[in-house]
């Protein structure tokens, strides 16, 4: 991985300004791709298009599908239809595909048009057709195919000849004459096994796979689960249609991660650090609004108590505190929710269990909380004071309450196929502010009735 410090990057630049290609060019003769497109990301745009002029095809290509997604837009939005074409032309149809879907449909029509390999550019109109949510969407179509009624000569030329387009090879799948997957061939069969009579004999038998319509969240847990480099892709009858790497699957996990942390935050749309300050801010600016509501319904709701502060004043000084708890507790509970829905360890049929399981934490929970306020209050104001008993009860409620709620609200949000990081953010912070408030409320008052007549 290279290390691109304020000095290396002046480098860069004086060979820019110099227009010296040669020395540029060698700069660049031993990076990998994603160190190049790191490099474009730390340069201006005139200098990342003098760099990236330099490249080859080949090279351009991989460079390209590493790049940040706004910076890939700067870039193609500038590029002629055809030089885009011919580049699509040097990657695999699921980085292709990749690309394509981030531009318009008449550039993709157009571009498409232009790419020499028919059936490549065929390849890329029917993976365009599957949900970009699905295993269709990720799956590439270039993998080595072998018939398992061919004998070990036939299989071993047939596998030469594939092999010559393509960069990287996985895994060799075996199909039979309807093109269903029937197993995976290993290469270690074609030394101890050379004068087998059909591939069949040797092959290793009901691989993992995925089908077309898969969730890309469940590809990912069975990456992690079968400890897989690749995956075969099916159709609903079994036939092979293609093939994930592990590499693509780290990129949605990446990406899915990055929004469920950003809607964990408040963020309703996916921000970088580099993005301008109007995309930041209509970004941030929604769940502030909505947070800035949830203030004014929490003063209007204590506004109803003033007089009780009034005649108590030590009742004002636990309200932070109240409000602070109910949102803790709610993402805690919410953010575990989340956690088990993502990595597969909670099952939505599960919704039962879990809430039971919440409420029997929540309710420890509450008993040690309300317990040590207590004391606390017992000995700084005494039996006799309204907050000693109303803090303490109020907090024993609102945890348990908030345990439920906080799980209670990705399961449903799962349920309604509705991204559950969405109920780890301020949405459960402010609901239980609020909610806390008309607990401290309505116990404050009854026990000021009671105990003061």
């Amino acid at each position: 991985m290279k290390e691109y410090t304020p000095d290396y990057l002046q480098l860069i630049r004086d060979i820019i300004s110099r227009r010296d290609d040669e020395a540029a060019r060698k700069e660049l003769e031993g990076l990998h791709p994603a160190d190049i497109a790191e490099l474009y990301e730390n340069l201006n745009e005139k200098e990342a298009e003098y760099i990236y002029q330099l490249l080859d095809e080949d090279k351009a290509a991989d460079v390209l599908i590493e790049l940040d997604e706004d910076d890939r837009k700067d870039l193609l939005s500038d590029m002629p239809v055809e030089e885009i074409a011919r580049q699509l032309d040097h990657l695999d149809t699921d980085d292709a595909v990749e690309i394509i879907r981030e531009l318009d449909k008449e550039d993709r029509d157009e571009i498409l048009a232009h790419i020499d390999d028919v059936e490549q550019a065929g390849d890329i109109i029917d993976l365009l057709k599957y949900d970009e949510d699905t295993a269709g969407a990720l799956m590439g179509t270039e993998m080595i195919i072998v018939n398992e009624n061919w004998s070990m000569p036939e299989c071993v030329k047939q596998m030469r000849a594939q092999a010559e387009d393509m960069d990287e090879i996985y895994n060799v799948y075996v199909v039979d004459d309807d093109q269903r997957l029937k197993g995976v061939f290993p290469l270690k069969k074609m030394i101890t096994h050379p004068s087998v009579s059909k591939i069949k004999h040797v092959m290793q038998s009901d691989p993992v796979s995925v089908k077309t319509d898969t969730p890309i969240d469940e590809v990912a847990l069975d990456f992690e689960k079968y400890n897989l480099v690749a995956m075969p892709v099916v159709d609903s009858i079994g036939r092979l249609m293609g093939r994930i790497t592990v590499d693509d699957v780290m990129d949605q996990v990446r990406e899915q991660s990055e929004r469920d942390y950003q809607l964990a935050s408040g963020l309703s749309t996916d921000v970088e650090t580099d993005d301008t300050v109007l995309r930041q801010t209509k970004a941030r600016l929604p769940w502030l609004l909505i947070g800035i509501l949830g203030g004014i319904g929490n003063a209007w709701i204590l506004g109803f108590f003033e007089q009780g502060f009034a005649l108590n004043p030590i009742l004002a000084l636990f309200i932070p505190m109240i409000a602070g708890t109910g949102g803790n507790v709610g993402i805690q509970s919410s953010a575990i929710v989340v956690q088990g829905l993502a990595n597969g360890s909670l099952d939505i049929k599960e919704s039962g269990s879990q809430l039971l399981k919440e409420f029997g934490v929540g309710l420890i929970n509450a008993c040690i909380i309300s317990l040590l306020v207590f004391a606390y209050n017992f000995f700084a104001f005494g039996i006799q004071e309204v907050a000693t008993i109303a803090v303490s009860m109020s907090l024993f409620v609102l945890v348990l309450f908030a345990s439920v709620f906080g799980t209670l609200v990705p399961l449903t949000l799962e349920r309604l196929k509705i991204d559950p990081a969405l109920a780890t953010g301020p949405f459960i912070t402010i609901t239980n502010d609020i909610i806390g408030m008309v607990i401290y409320i309505w116990i404050s008052s009854a026990l000021m009735q009671t105990m003061l007549g």
